[in-house]
This record gives C-alpha cells, structure tokens and sequence, in this order.
C-alpha cells in the first residue's frame, strides 16, 4: 500500500469532510501570505529600517520558501490533518507533537487577538468614536459562527476574503507604477526610484536597525503554513498542495517585495510612521479620491481573513491534540457539520482576551500579541525542519519511502533556515521591547512540562505514540 493510499484512509477515517476544492486551497494559501503584519506592522518597520525593509521581507521569503518546501515533502509523504503535531511526534518523539500542536495552537490564539487589535484600529479609520473593544468583539462572534457552519463555508469566505486582497494589492501596484510612470497624482512630482536611496542612502538607520524589524517581518508571514493545516480536508492533496507551496515565491516577490519597493518609490520613507497602514498613508498621499477608504477596506479585510483562519486551525489542532491523547477527549467530536465545535469555542474565548487588552491597553495591544505569535510561529517551523531532516535520514537509510515532493537540495536548505530561526530568536532576545515574548513562553513552556507529567501519569501510554505505526504500514 502506498503512503498516498494509507493517508487517504487515515484523514477519511478522521471524519472531516474534504470540502476544500483546489481554487480555495490556492486562495488559503495565497491569503495566508497577505496579512495584517504587511499591512500595519510595515509602518512601525519602515519607520526603523527605511527603504531596507524591502531586503528584509525578501530574505525572509527565501528562508520562508525553504520552510514550505520542506513542509511539502512532508506532506506528499503523509498528508494529516494537524501536519506539524503529527510530524513532531513521529520523528522527534510524543512530547514534541504534544508541545507543537499545543504551541500551534497559541500561535493562532494570540494571532487572532492581533488580528482583532488591528482590524478594530482599521474600524477606528471611519469611527473613532467607537471604543476598540466593542468592535473587536463583534468580528470575534461574526467569524465563530462562520466558521461553526461547515468547512466549506469557511473555504468561501477565506476564497473571497483573500480575492480582495490580492487585486487590491495588484491594483495599488499598477497604480504606484503608473504614478512613477506619468507623474499623475499629488504625489506625482515627488515620486521617484531615487526615492529608496535618496533620504540617507537604503540603509537609513544602519544594517544593524534593519536587522531588528526581522521579528516583525517573520509575524506578517506566518499563516504560510496555514496550507499544511488544510491537508485533511484539501480534495486532492497530492496535487494541490505542491501547486500552493510552488508559487509562494512569485506571491511573497510580487506582495510582499513589489508592492513595498512601488510605495517607497512613491512615498519616501520618513513620511511613514507607526500605527498606520503604509499602504493607507500612500493613497492619501497620492490624493486618490476614497482611496485610502478603499485601502483600510482591504486591510480591514486582512485582519478578518487572518482571524478568520486561526479559528480554523486552532479548531482542528485541538482535535489532533485530543486523538493523541495529549487533549481532553471532548475535542474530539465533530458537529453534525463535520467541524470541531467545542475546540473552535475554547479557541474563541481565549481570543477573547485580545477584547479584554484592546479594552485595558488599546495603544499596546497589538505589539505584545505580535511578538509571543512571533516566538510560537518560530517553534512551529523549527519543528518543521527539524522533522524533515529526520525524515530525510530515514529515507536515505531506506527506513521511510520518498515523498513525491521532494524539497530541492535535500536538507541542505533545512539547516540553513533553522540557522537563520535561530539568529532572530537571539533578535528578539536582545530587544527589550519584544523579550517579553520569551518570558511569556517560557512560562509557557514550563506549563505545558507540568501538563505532560500529568498525562504521563494518568495515561502511560501517551509518551509511547511516536507515529511509528504510519513507518510500518508504509514499509
């Protein structure tokens, strides 16, 4: 039997129902590389790295690209719901799936409540009179419903919700181009290409400045992984999640690099500040008429897209959690929609918390959440590439078949990516704004150490599920 064969069983047999067509697999995966971290957290980045942020976001894509590669051949091989707690426990032991799917799934907690943050700072754009908290809370009840209803349900609004984004990014570039072009515009006479080395040369505050905006650039790319999430439930994985990972580089070089090079042209750089969508600041600058309306639209949509996303994944981590063992067993259960009810309720009522600091720290919410969102995320993808590696020794020891996807160099590009995680978590260490995130998981961490003492001794059996049944099926 072959390992393609053997994973259609187990996610048929996990009960989901394969309601992600293709279109809304690429969609997902397009959308999870457009988030709220472009979109606001560019302007606290520009501010302190100038127009060499731009080389930031595109170092950070090559090592992101390195990641997803690795996650594909992973997937190919054993495509699961829960992908990244699965793979941990098979190669790395229970205890790591145990601590990924449980990190995951505070990952996507503390990234909803981001996400919360910024779209009721979006909703402040045309309201400042109503108190953040109040709008937050109305998107938290909005999405927990949408996604109680069915996958495919979610699958549409994700579909539609990221169709927004990327015209109307495509849209902003055309537009900064055409601006740079014909000079049309209030920001026609000073736009320029000169524009990225003209106030202070590319590197305004120095490489070392440029190099702290890492940690915020890694958070306005997680969700890129979204996809391996979406395994279980993807209608044809074998071709569809190859074809989602293998345009990340075109996404990240035309979303990410493309658009933040056609609006530093545009706008230099020290106009930017912030707490201020850049991409907002631009179309104000170049006097378009409702044009930055249209914008904290679009971003407004990012955020909801983003929190909208992880109720869904957190939903289905807790299901995997509870199947090892690892959960208490009520996770387990599906609703008559075939979607992780209960899991997706807790999930939402700790992403109520974001409500809570959008109501005590409003002007600060949005900063402490990024940075503990930031340090799980790294976890999640350290745990990816260390996985691959293992699993690319078993395969050349002939212990595991080969993925039909198989990432380019083998795990050359693994270690360079777990090098360059490791490097901005020392980042995030020396700076003293975002340590706090490391205190945060450490306490974490030292929870999660009592929580697996605790399952150990109620449940032996817990610390001997490695997934090496799945290695001997597939030999």
């Amino acid at each position: 039997m072959t390992s393609a064969q053997v994973d259609t069983e187990k996610t048929s047999e996990e009960g989901y129902e394969r309601g992600l067509g293709s279109r809304q697999v690429q969609m997902i995966a397009i959308g999870g590389a457009i988030g709220v971290g472009l979109f606001l957290g560019a302007g606290a980045n520009i501010a302190k790295a100038g127009p060499s942020l731009i080389f930031m976001y595109a170092l950070a894509g090559v090592i992101i690209f390195f990641i997803m590669r690795a996650l594909g051949e992973l997937l190919l091989y054993r495509p699961v719901s829960g992908s990244f707690a699965e793979y941990s426990r098979e190669f790395l032991g229970p205890f790591f799936g145990y601590f990924t799917g449980w990190t995951y799934w505070l990952m996507w907690v503390v990234t909803g409540m981001a996400e919360l943050t910024a779209a009721a700072i979006y909703v402040n754009y045309w309201f400042p009179h109503i108190p953040q908290w109040v709008t937050a809370l109305v998107f938290l009840v909005v999405l927990f419903g949408v996604n109680l209803i069915s996958v495919k349900l979610f699958g549409e609004l994700e579909f539609w919700f990221s169709m927004v984004k990327v015209t109307a990014l495509i849209g902003m570039i055309v537009i900064g181009l055409g601006v740079l072009t014909f000079g049309f515009s209030a920001a026609g006479d000073t736009a320029a290409v000169s524009n990225l080395w003209a106030f202070d040369g590319f590197f305004p505050k120095g490489i070392g400045s440029s190099l702290m905006t890492l940690q915020g650039v890694m958070f306005a790319y997680l969700a890129v992984e979204l996809v391996g999430v979406t395994a279980g439930e993807s209608e044809d994985p074998e071709k569809t999640l190859p074809k989602a990972i293998n345009t990340l580089p075109w996404r990240i070089a035309l979303f990410y690099v493309g658009a933040l090079t056609v609006i530093l042209c545009v706008v230099k750089w020290t106009e930017f500040a912030p707490g201020v969508s850049p991409f907002v600041e631009a179309f104000a600058k170049i006097g378009i008429p409702a044009g930055a309306g249209i914008v904290n639209f679009v971003v407004l949509t990012a955020a909801l897209s983003s929190c909208n996303s992880g109720m869904y994944s957190t939903g289905r981590m807790l299901r995997n959690l509870a199947d090892s063992g690892e959960a208490p067993g009520v996770f387990k259960k599906l609703s008559s929609t075939k979607t992780p009810a209960f899991g997706i309720t807790v999930s939402v009522l700790f992403m109520g918390i974001g409500v809570v600091l959008n109501y005590v720290v409003p002007e600060k919410a949005f900063g402490y959440v990024t940075s503990v969102a930031t340090a799980a995320g790294i976890w999640t993808w350290l745990m990816i590439l260390i996985s691959h590696v293992l699993y690319r020794r078993a395969v050349v020891a002939g212990r595991l078949p080969a993925s039909s996807f198989p990432a380019p160099g083998g795990s050359v590009f693994s270690y360079v990516a777990i090098a360059f995680l490791l490097f901005v978590t020392g980042l995030i260490a020396y700076d003293a704004d975002s340590r706090i995130c490391l205190y945060v998981m450490a306490v974490w961490a030292a929870g999660l150490g009592i929580g697996w003492a605790i399952l150990k001794s109620r449940n032996p059996g817990v610390t001997t599920r490695d997934g090496s049944e799945f290695a001997k099926v597939n030999d």
